[in-house]
């Protein structure tokens, strides 16, 4: 697949790079940057990330960084038994735990929801950072909801993370899955509430948030472009008037205007 030309491969992160000494350096660099335009691609064109995402693993398919982007590639296009098998793999090589929450979401995207509770409470969970934790518990808390066990999912989400009144990388995304699990089980008011708070925290924009409490609120947004066009189509057709207006107007100032034009019809018959 090619490769922009701004692209160079020292773009990736420095532990990336220093996984990929063990290989010569032509190959290192050429592996680089196809990792390069998997990260630069995976939320906008998962599927060409995918792409990318094959050719280092066909170049470099003993790097624990390469199979990790093959997973994090195949997870944003869900294919999730392939990304399940990379995330393994890259666990295996790595022997950390912090794959543990993709993994058990992959099962969730495979249709095994009790398969992902059984993750939840593995001992590899303890082994998780705060960030690894909290993700783990918006994926058992999907996968109660995938049961229809809505209460269940509610509770799974109170913590005292959700409870804590600083704002996290994961903030945004805990109070607004418990707002949606609340709006779930109809407790309408709740759920309003902490969309509420979800805005607060979503700095990023990483959930649409503000949205669903617009929604909520009855509130409605015209799109700017749509008005725009609206009011040229009424300035066009206002001009179409007009013109017809002086013309009238021309018309009855100078009657013999149109005497004139019968004057040469009239001509053009004889």
């Amino acid at each position: 697949m090619p490769i922009p030309e701004d692209v160079t491969g020292e773009e990736i992160d420095k532990d990336v790079r220093q996984e990929l000494q063990s290989l010569p350096k032509t190959l290192a660099e050429d592996v680089a940057k196809n990792l390069v335009m998997v990260a630069r691609l995976i939320d906008e064109d998962p599927e060409g990330a995918y792409g990318y995402s094959r050719v280092a693993l066909r170049l470099a398919s003993r790097v624990a960084a390469v199979r990790e982007a093959v997973g994090f590639a195949a997870y944003a296009s869900q294919k999730y038994s392939e990304a399940l098998a990379e995330f393994r793999a890259a666990r295996r090589m790595t022997g950390t735990a912090e794959l543990w929450p993709l993994m058990a979401d992959c099962e969730r995207g495979l249709g095994r929801p009790e398969k992902t509770l059984d993750m939840a409470g593995a001992p590899e969970v303890q082994k998780l950072d705060k960030a690894g934790q909290v993700e783990m518990r918006l994926v058992a808390a999907g996968a109660r909801r995938d049961l229809g066990q809505l209460d269940a999912a509610i509770v799974t989400l109170q913590s005292s993370e959700l409870a804590s009144h600083a704002v996290q990388p994961w903030t945004a995304r805990l109070r607004y899955a418990y707002a949606d699990a609340l709006l779930a089980a109809e407790r309408t008011d709740e759920a309003r509430e902490w969309f509420a708070k979800a805005v607060e925290a979503d700095r990023d924009g990483s959930t649409d948030a503000s949205d669903r409490l617009a929604e909520m609120e009855g509130v409605e947004f015209t799109d700017a472009l749509d008005e725009d066009d609206d009011a040229d189509a009424d300035a066009d057709a206002g001009s179409d008037t007009s013109a017809d207006e002086a013309e009238d107007v021309r018309t009855d100032l100078n009657p013999d205007n149109g005497a004139a034009d019968k004057a040469e019809t009239d001509v053009d018959k004889a």
